[in-house]
């Protein structure tokens, strides 16, 4: 697989992760926490235990096995989850099965990366409200999972920074070309997490990648500035989206976790960064990464941010970049905030005019002169078999020379199609979506001239070509355009409702994620080509990738104002004040319709982040370590996945929520059995007054179409701050529904000064 195609949009498969030889597979091994203390008393530290209990393993191999090698300790995990990872044959997994407090043994696996205007589009301006002075200068600290850091890049400069928080227990680490110098008071932590990777994909090669925290991708980079980078003015990529650049919280600290290499993150190596990210005492957690849905009890992220947020730690997950296939979206435990991507009112367009007349408009990041009207080609009439992907070798010089190209895409990156277009002589490029793909449209750093044109708009260019001996187009580049319909929920974003536990809804936000500018190492190229020499300081992606950090720093902002704050009060704010109508105040659109029809709680979660409404909610659904303890009891999980989840044997109260819809979470679930007409559902649901002392609410609730819905009581009156009120929801069904069917609406809290909304999301099975 090559990661380069795919790191950044279209999600990769991910792939579980054996070791070069066949007889050995890497396992994340979790062992009861209660069993690992008692014993460790006895022996020191926790590590020393677990290196004797590999020996152990390795000690009762018989005569006959001794050329088996021995298991390999690569990693010991004791703050977020509880165990290790380890090389290990079968029967050396077998004989770890024996061991006092084992729990169970999940394969490793690779997951994939998710991959300046935007502060001003999220309303944040300088001097005033969240970026006001005071709100700047605390020492929130985000931890960034990711492909590491460029750190002489200017956004992560340390000029005025005051001293390094006392409490902060990182260090920065020396490798290929990184000293503990390259930190500052910015970027006050540097780490490398290789072992599981190399134990999977053989040692780093150091001329493609650093095996030290430095960025040999840019997708770290990229997404460390976007949280938490410095202000940065006339930032631009070729002079487009020229202005100033900088992170959602630019005042705060950045620790860097290099957890992904050329080929992926293995979750191994995920693991122990989200480890020691909570014990260097990071607030915020970044990981634009993920694999494919499962139950929590087997998703290592899931169980690893569920031990980070009882730490205290807030945790930001990429939904993914599988949309807009339904039940898509990854990293949807409720204790992680999940976030969809969506558009700026930014964009690149191009004008392509057809010989026959047609114009369709497109978009680009490259900013050279208009190509003349050109003789056209696509497929059969540019090359041989694969030559309507443009795929390596496929063109024909003779027949695409001076012209410009039709390029479906699939099989290879974006860029290089225009690359195998330049190899072949070719003039230009008019990269086309399959018809699966709609017409969204992806703006790339070509090497050529060179655009993007959604599914309808290639049909018909296919049609022309077909129908037409003497084919022409021409491509015309028009720069930075602002002022188009935004927010719109791209394509590409992920979508519930959750595989792994529908009864909550995911993904939580959206946020801009699509054409980010951000900082970019300058020895790589933007359209990340080798042949490619063009060097920038910052480059403009799109992906869930990008999403995920623009939430990330605004819950480092809400920190900086809100010390005492736990990570679901401030994900509860970022949900409850999130709006659904776009700028021209219609419901925000989902870009997988050519009608752009309305995204639904499915594909965007509460709505678009509103931070400085975040920064005062009115009110908070807060949910306590007991609260999520209930909660997985209440999950159809049998003890042992129980004890998965919680890393130690863990018997339920009996007291546990009489329904997964009892969690305090900020939205509504409902869940129905499709064959039966009568059924009711009741919620429960407490809020606390963090907003004006003496105040009143009233609900209004927009019922979702084939039931009813009552809340008791109507009115909330609060006397104090932090006042805790409760209420209840109850939900009627009317009539049967086909299985799959749901439906959408919202319930409000509404006072003289704030509103408070959570959705509703319906759906029959």
């Amino acid at each position: 697989m090559n990661f380069r195609n795919c790191m950044f949009l279209l999600a990769c498969t991910v792939s579980v992760i054996s070791s070069t030889l066949a007889e050995q597979d890497i396992y994340v091994v979790h062992m009861d926490k209660t069993k690992v203390r008692s014993l460790d008393s006895n022996l020191g530290i926790s590590k020393r235990w677990y290196e004797d209990v590999i020996s152990s393993i390795s000690a009762d191999d018989s005569e006959e096995e001794q050329e088996e090698k021995p298991p390999q300790l690569l990693y010991v995990y004791e703050k977020s989850i509880s165990g290790f990872s380890a090389k290990l044959s079968k029967k050396q997994l077998e004989s770890l099965k024996q061991v006092d407090g084992f729990l169970t043994a999940v394969p490793d696996e690779m997951l994939s990366l998710h991959t300046t205007h935007s502060p001003q589009f999220l309303g944040l301006k300088s001097g005033r409200g969240l970026w006001s002075g005071p709100n700047l200068t605390s020492d929130v600290i985000v931890g960034v999972i990711d492909t590491g850091i460029w750190p002489e890049h200017v956004s992560f400069h340390d000029s005025g920074m005051p001293l390094v928080p006392s409490r902060w227990k990182g260090k920065c680490e020396a490798g290929t070309k990184f000293a503990p110098s390259n930190c500052n008071r910015k970027i006050i932590g540097a780490r490398i997490f290789p072992k599981g990777y190399e134990a999977a994909a053989g040692k780093i090669n150091e001329k493609e990648d650093y095996r030290s925290p430095r960025d040999s991708q840019g997708h770290g980079t990229h997404t460390a500035s976007t949280a938490a980078g410095n202000l940065v003015n006339g930032a631009n990529l070729f002079g487009l989206a020229k202005g100033l650049a900088g992170g959602m919280s630019y005042g705060s600290r950045i620790a860097v976790y290099k957890a992904c290499f050329m080929l992926g993150c293995s979750s191994s190596d995920v693991l122990a960064a989200i480890d020691q990210a909570v014990i260097d005492g990071v607030d915020v957690l970044s990981l634009s990464l993920g694999g494919l849905p499962k139950p929590f009890y087997v998703d290592n992220i899931a169980i690893a941010a569920f031990g980070a947020v009882q730490h205290g730690v807030f945790v930001s997950c990429s939904a993914g970049n599988s949309g807009p296939l339904n039940s898509s979206v990854g990293n949807a435990a409720p204790w992680i905030m999940t976030v969809a991507a969506s558009s700026l009112d930014r964009s690149f367009p191009t004008t392509v005019k057809l010989g026959d007349g047609h114009v369709f408009k497109g978009a680009s990041l490259y900013t050279g002169k208009p190509t003349m009207q050109l003789p056209l080609v696509y497929g059969r009439t540019a090359g041989g078999e694969g030559a309507r992907f443009c795929t390596n070798g496929t063109l024909s010089s003779r027949l695409v020379k001076g012209k410009i190209v039709v390029c479906e895409k699939g099989i290879n990156a974006r860029a290089e199609k225009g690359e195998q277009v330049k190899i072949a002589g070719g003039a230009g490029m008019i990269m086309v979506n399959r018809v699966d793909e709609g017409d969204e449209l992806y703006a790339d750093a070509h090497v050529l001239p060179a655009t993007s044109l959604g599914a309808s708009a290639g049909i018909t260019i296919k049609n022309y070509i077909n129908l037409t001996k003497t084919a022409t187009a021409s491509i015309k580049f028009e720069g930075t355009v602002y002022g188009n319909r935004a927010p719109i929920v791209a394509a590409f974003s992920s979508r519930g409702p959750s595989a792994a536990g529908p009864d909550i809804i995911k993904p939580d936000v959206t946020a801009p994620g699509v054409d980010i500018l951000a900082a970019w190492p300058p020895n790589i190229s933007p359209s990340m080509l080798k042949s490619d020499k063009r060097s920038v300081q910052f480059n403009i992606l799109s992906g869930t990738s990008m999403s995920c950090p623009h939430v990330s720093g605004l819950a480092a902002l809400l920190k900086s104002v809100h010390r005492d704050w736990s990570p679901a009060a401030i994900k509860s704010a970022l949900m409850t004040t999130a709006y659904t109508l776009d700028k021209e105040r219609t419901p925000i659109a989902d870009a997988v319709s050519e009608t752009s029809i309305s995204a639904t709680p499915f594909v965007f979660g509460s709505g678009h982040v509103d931070p400085e409404r975040a920064s005062d909610p009115g009110l908070i659904y807060d949910i306590s370590t007991e609260d999520y303890l209930h909660y997985i009891c209440s999950l159809n999980y049998n003890s042992s996945q129980i004890a998965l989840l919680l890393r130690e044997n863990y018997t339920c109260p009996s007291h546990s929520f009489q329904s997964l819809g009892d969690l305090n979470y900020p939205s509504f679930a409902v869940l129905f059995d499709s064959n039966n007409q009568h059924l009711i559902q009741t919620f429960k649901r407490t809020v606390t007054n963090v907003g004006t002392p003496r105040s009143t609410y009233s609900v209004q609730v927009k019922t979702p179409y084939g039931v009813s819905v009552t809340v008791k009581p109507k009115i909330l009156k609060f006397q104090k701050n932090g006042q805790k009120l409760r209420y209840k929801v109850r939900f009627v069904t009317r009539g049967k529904r086909s299985p799959g069917d749901s439906t959408f609406g919202s319930l409000t809290w509404i006072s003289r000064t704030h509103i408070v909304r959570s959705p509703i999301a319906v759906t029959w099975q």
